[in-house]
């Protein structure tokens, strides 16, 4: 009995050259296509899943998609800073369900601090894995993600970098503890490091007061000669005038009233909005663009237009890839057609030692498959080096974080779309097969 595969095999290995031109630019057209599915499913899961339910992002102004980027997906820096106060008042409309404050402007090791309320966990359906929440100031839950990339476990303590990039330069002296780890939810909140508000106004209000103490320090060691006169002169003053108890008592109600209005002058980076009905789309972003001197940004809106732009990028290389597929199909028929036309002798000679035009078209069909599932292997294989080295070379762990595996659903379009193009290489040049004439060939032969 003929060995079809064996025959088949032996023909690839026959023809090197082809083989290897045929596998490689299938290979390229297919880690192409899946890559390119890959990112845009990528992009859209973390649209679509990194919102929770957020329908407007109020912050300073500026740009209102890297308001949204620096938000909700945390892959850019923050318009600026809004005051707390003037955020609750916004918050108090009657057509806002909920609205979370985030604040930020630190990173431990590369990784976002947030200083928020309970309510962000609940954004992301995020939960506690082991310890749990936030008490008190300088409390913190970390994310999947951190706690797997820094070994963090609950218990431990780390400082804080000023800025969103990691620095040995700027650390604060404050130092969190670890009181919580999230399960993964492969979202955002893997990345980052969740605490209280507190702890980012805490932070910063003891580095201004260290600043502030360096800088007086300063002048005390410049003007140290007139500290003394300072003094003879206060103690002339005391004699003179004996009402120091109310003095002093004018004195704290002062203090009580500047730490009444530095509550009042505490700021959040921005206010995470849910609404209660859709209608509030249409009224509320432009009151609050028109009205305050903050800015309402959708952030649906924001990400699909960046999706529009990427868009453009996506269709460019997913057509390339088609291309190249185009021409990938037309070397495998080339090779298999030249096989079928130089080897008819062999081909007539197998027919009339019993073998039948359907054995010799599973003859040429094999040898194609073997090629396609060579070209998917390989494909696949590039796709994930490719990914890997762009992520080394960008030096960055988001990406990593944003990708997300195919479905299975999703590749077979491109597996399909591969099958019908060799399909109908191979049908192309199985046709000298179906219309051979045994007899005339091995006459003809010399």
């Amino acid at each position: 009995m003929m060995n079809v595969w064996k025959i088949s095999l032996e023909n690839i290995k026959s023809k090197p050259l082809y083989t290897f031109l045929s596998v490689f630019t299938l290979a390229l057209s297919i880690a192409l296509l899946l890559g390119i599915q890959q990112l845009k499913s990528s992009f859209k899961y973390q649209t679509e899943n990194n919102l929770g339910g957020i329908d407007l992002v109020l912050g300073a102004k500026g740009s209102p998609l890297q308001l949204v980027l620096a938000s909700i997906l945390h892959m850019d820096d923050p318009t600026g800073n809004i005051k707390y106060s003037e955020a609750k008042k916004v918050a108090k409309n009657r057509m806002i369900k909920t609205a979370v404050p985030i604040s930020y402007g630190d990173n431990f090791k590369g990784y976002r601090i947030v200083g928020t309320t309970n309510e962000f966990l609940f954004l992301y359906d995020a939960k506690i894995s082991s310890g749990k929440g936030v008490d008190k100031s300088l409390d913190a839950v970390i994310g999947a993600t951190v706690a797997e990339k820094l070994g963090l476990s609950v218990g431990d303590t780390f400082l804080s970098s000023h800025g969103l990039v990691e620095n040995d330069i700027d650390v604060h002296d404050d130092k969190f503890t670890v009181v919580g780890i999230l399960e993964p939810t492969y979202k955002v909140i893997d990345r980052l490091i969740v605490t209280k508000l507190e702890s980012i106004w805490d932070v910063h209000a003891h580095h201004d007061h260290e600043e502030e103490s360096h800088s007086e320090h300063n002048n005390d060691e410049k003007h140290g000669d007139h500290a003394e006169e300072h003094h003879a002169d206060e103690h002339k003053d005391d004699e003179k005038h004996g009402d120091n108890a109310e003095e002093h008592h004018d004195h704290d109600e002062h203090k009580d009233h500047d730490h009444e209005e530095h509550n009042e002058n505490r700021e959040i980076t921005s206010l995470l909005i849910s609404f209660k009905t859709p209608r509030a789309l249409l009224t509320l972003p432009r009151r609050i663009n028109d009205q305050t001197n903050m800015q309402a940004a959708l952030p649906k809106f924001e990400l699909d237009k960046l999706y529009s732009y990427t868009g453009i990028g996506f269709k460019t290389i997913t057509w390339i890839a088609y291309l190249i597929l185009l021409i990938s199909g037309m070397i495998i028929f080339i090779s298999l057609y030249k096989m079928v036309k130089e080897r008819s002798f062999d081909l007539a000679l197998l027919r009339t030692f019993g073998a039948s035009n359907f054995q010799l078209v599973k003859l040429v069909t094999y040898e194609g498959l073997m090629i396609v599932l060579s070209a998917f292997a390989l494909g696949f294989g590039l796709i994930k080096i490719l990914l890997h080295f762009l992520f080394q070379y960008m030096q960055t762990d988001y990406l990593k974080g944003v990708l997300q595996p195919l479905a299975f659903s999703e590749i077979v379009p491109t597996i399909v779309l591969v099958l019908i193009i060799i399909f109908a290489s191979i049908s192309v040049a199985i046709y000298p097969i179906l219309k051979m004439k045994v007899s005339t060939i091995l006459s003809n032969e010399k």
